[in-house]
């Protein structure tokens, strides 16, 4: 079996580790958890790792909270303006699906700097490419036939752009009972049930928790109501490369969409940087 987390990935989580601090015993205890990884391991599960021994030596770690407010905050101003680009457009729930890849920019793991001005000009494109238009026809599809769906959230600011995405699935599909899935804890800029709530996200899904401060869905992680809901949908779509790195290979029928932002990604998919994944597991 190939390794999940090839050397190169590797030495970046150990890069990242280091820029944050010069102490010895820390930094070889993350080299032992690297070292030492199993063929499953996967990145966001070794950041996980990484953070109860950043507990240990010095206490919690960074507090994202401002940065998760400011984000929002940015993406909820710019919400009445792309609701009615999306809703002007010859197809609203493509329009949309497009601004909520986008709105995977703001990662403050996988990103070495977040450019709020890189972020908007983004924006400048937001039409689907030929091999996105043959994924969105498939998720269509199975979104016709489904009654239960899964949205598996990644960032903060993303979220308000999944609202809107979401907005538009359920005018498609008036049928679906929509479930969007967040972080347990927190975990770098990543969602969590208060910031769903804050961005009116629930006004739109029924907001389920994994359970834990993990930047991913491990599936063996989850507590038993997230897990009958992963279960149960007959249509699950995954935002970002944390989810993307968790859930795929599992067997499981998944639509993931993400920004490749490193270069794990862009190597993988044979891409330039910052571009847009639309992609289905069966």
């Amino acid at each position: 079996m190939k390794m999940r987390i090839p050397e190169s990935c590797a030495e970046c989580l150990y890069e990242r580790q280091k820029n944050k601090t010069n102490n010895a015993e820390y930094l070889a205890e993350i080299k032992r958890l690297l070292d030492n990884r199993k063929e499953t391991d996967t990145s966001p599960y070794m950041v996980y790792l990484f953070n109860k021994v950043h507990l240990k030596y010095f206490g919690e770690s960074a507090d994202y909270s401002a940065i998760k407010k400011q984000y929002n905050d940015l993406v909820l101003s710019m919400e009445d303006r792309l609701r009615r680009e999306i809703n002007s457009a010859e197809d609203p729930l493509a329009k949309a699906m497009i601004m909520s890849r986008i709105g995977n920019y703001i990662d403050f793991g996988a990103m070495n700097s977040i450019d709020s001005d890189e972020f908007l000009g983004l924006f400048s494109n937001t039409k689907m490419r030929k091999d996105d238009v043959r994924t969105y026809e498939a998720f269509l599809r199975e979104c016709r036939n489904a009654k239960t769906f899964l949205l598996i959230c990644d960032n903060c600011g993303e979220i308000v752009l999944d609202k809107l995405m979401l907005e538009q699935l359920k005018k498609r599909f008036p049928q679906l009972t929509v479930t969007a899935m967040v972080r347990g804890g927190d975990v770098l800029n990543d969602a969590a049930a208060e910031d769903a709530r804050y961005v009116g996200l629930d006004a739109v899904a029924e907001i389920v928790s994994n359970g834990t401060a993990i930047a991913g869905t491990i599936c063996e992680m989850l507590p038993d109501n997230a897990k009958k809901v992963l279960d149960d949908s007959d249509v699950i779509l995954a935002k970002g490369q944390g989810n993307y790195e968790s859930m795929s290979g599992q067997g499981r029928h998944i639509f993931y969409e993400f920004l490749c932002k490193c270069e794990l990604f862009t190597t993988r998919f044979n891409v330039p940087k910052l571009t847009g994944m639309f992609i289905e597991e069966n």
